[in-house]
């Protein structure tokens, strides 16, 4: 078993397998490059349920529900119960199709999905336009969060069990034997750290990989291939949304996922955030727009106009980097003696990340992992493409 950790990345995946390894025991030291939260995880849309066909899927997505609950209420991090509606317009066979054999395959797994009339979606959520939907369904097991509240919160506990977070410091990783070199440009949380411009080598049991869409980069420098594109995704926040409540006097719409529009929508404080705005090429993980674009968000307006009948006034838009993997399952557990990576996520990794930082403190301490997700499956020579992570499909 390794005694000695280090975790590159200071999002939801790396504080919380920080955190599970420090619980354990382990002595633990996060590095995070900015602040905990900057990356990805602080630009995620926060919508969190457990409806995947998949049975592995499915049995990790309902770990991360269960562990959202459990950590609700502490700090500023908050899970308020959602449920998550996925439907297919009329026309759209393919689409329709696929919802209707996904749901009987979600409740095989123990899933509380449902295939619902659009007369019954319209009586629970009024402001939710059901005249054009051809099938829809719903999962109840679901909820909503702010993404940016969640590492935090791990990171301060990760902390309180013995584990060193370090901010502002690069990392480089050495393969063999494992270790880092950083450069820190801030004193470490908890004390120590280096000088702006100094560096250090450190040697570990293991390091752990978790750092979004520098994980590529990363590997890559210590002669280590991963089959791993980053993608840009988009999303934008309204001032304002649909008028009215549910008949539960919940909010006025559930969390939406249109498929044929192929965009999703949350309630959000007041109003709503939505997006999807997938781009079907890789990016540059250092050079890439951070704002929204022009089109999506017009695009998106009249998604919003369509679904929910809001006009809707933009208060932010902006973008965010996914990763994407030859079959769309995630990179989990040890690529190589020592080095683990959490990555390749599919626009899924903030809403499993409480359970796949907990799969990656397991496989570091030797308790098994996920045979779907071993990183050594490919060689990172492959040539794949992109594909939307919400995309639905037979």
């Amino acid at each position: 078993m390794a005694k000695h950790v280090a975790v590159v990345g200071g999002g939801a995946v790396g504080t919380t397998a920080a955190y599970d390894l420090a619980e354990r025991g382990t002595d633990v030291t996060l590095f995070e490059r900015e602040e905990i939260a900057a990356g990805s995880t602080g630009r995620a849309a926060g919508i969190v349920y457990d409806a995947f066909a998949d049975s592995v899927d499915a049995r990790v997505a309902d770990r991360a529900v269960e562990r959202f609950r459990e950590f609700s209420g502490e700090g500023d991090f908050s899970f308020e119960v959602t449920p998550y509606v996925w439907l297919a317009r009329e026309g759209d066979e393919r689409r329709a199709d696929a919802i209707r054999e996904q749901v009987p395959r979600m409740r095989s797994h123990g899933r509380d999905a449902a295939l619902v009339d659009p007369e019954e979606l319209s009586a629970e959520w009024p402001a939710l336009r059901t005249d054009d939907i051809a099938v829809a369904a719903v999962a109840r097991n679901a909820g909503r969060v702010r993404p940016e509240t969640y590492p935090p919160l791990l990171a301060e506990k990760a902390r309180q069990a013995g584990a060193r977070i370090e901010t502002g410091v690069e990392v480089s990783l050495t393969a063999d034997p494992p270790g880092v070199t950083t450069r820190s440009s801030k004193t470490a949380q908890g004390g120590g750290g280096s000088a702006e411009g100094d560096s250090e080598h450190r040697a570990f049991d293991a390091v752990l990989v978790a750092a979004g869409a520098q994980t590529k980069r990363i590997l890559s420098e210590a002669g280590i291939p991963v089959a791993l594109k980053p993608y840009r995704v988009q999303a934008l926040t309204t001032a304002g949304g649909p008028s009215g409540r549910s008949n539960e006097d919940g909010p006025a719409v559930p969390m939406t996922y249109d498929a044929t529009g192929e965009f999703y929508l949350r309630p959000y404080g007041d109003g709503l955030l939505a997006g999807d705005g997938t781009e079907e090429v890789e990016s540059d993980p250092d050079d890439w727009k951070r704002d929204g674009d022009d089109a999506f968000v017009s695009s998106m307006r009249d998604g919003l106009a369509h679904r929910v009948g809001v006009d809707a006034d933009v208060t932010d838009a902006w973008a965010g980097l996914c990763t994407a993997t030859p079959d769309r399952n995630p990179l989990l557990g040890e690529l190589r003696d020592g080095i683990y990576v959490a990555t390749g996520f599919q626009g899924h990794g903030f809403m499993r990340s409480s359970a796949l930082g907990e799969v990656a403190a397991e496989a570091i301490l030797g308790e098994g992992g996920i045979p779907d997700y071993d990183p050594t499956r490919f060689t990172g020579d492959e040539e794949f493409d992109i594909v939307e992570g919400m995309t639905v499909s037979e």
